[in-house]
């Protein structure tokens, strides 16, 4: 329903697309506690300034029983290696990127008060610019995997129905 990002392009383009945008920062929500059934962070931790603190901030604008969905490229990867590349060569989005290792992930998200309930990877096809072809994802986490998918709920509590 809402798309935060601190690029005014970036909303623009969301705002174009139908979703209520609010320019702000990961780290400092302009929310009240308990406001969303589920926080989506899709190739976001990469390019924060403080991925722990977005962790808090999406455990706190949770509700009880939410869900945090994370879309990641994992250091490590083939992928994460094309994009660091293309950072060294100066690339205006990659060279700020800073790509986590899976036990990275685990940790953050065990700190700010979360725990994973399903991981899912896909895109197993070498980097490229061109486009790709459809793949099934795999269940579970496969280090040369593209993009790994992370649903976490908050530790101690029931998944909630939906």
């Amino acid at each position: 329903k809402y798309g935060v990002d601190r690029a005014r392009r970036v909303l623009e383009i969301a705002g174009r697309r139908g979703i209520s945008v609010i320019r702000a920062m990961g780290e400092s929500l302009p929310f009240p506690n308990g406001t969303f059934g589920a926080v989506f962070l899709i190739a976001t931790l990469c390019f924060v300034d403080d991925p722990r603190k977005v962790l808090r901030e999406a455990f706190r604008v949770l509700r009880s029983g939410g869900s945090v969905i994370m879309g990641l490229i994992l250091r490590g990867s083939p992928w994460a290696s094309f994009y660091q590349e293309k950072g060294r060569r100066g690339h205006i989005f990659y060279r700020i990127a800073r790509f986590y290792a899976m036990g990275e992930v685990e940790r953050m998200l065990a700190e700010a008060g979360f725990k994973i309930s399903g991981v899912c990877s896909t895109i197993f096809q070498p980097p490229t610019e061109g486009p790709l072809h459809p793949e099934t994802p795999r269940p579970g986490y496969h280090q040369r995997a593209g993009f790994i998918a992370i649903k976490a709920r908050r530790k101690g509590e029931a998944q909630a129905v939906t």
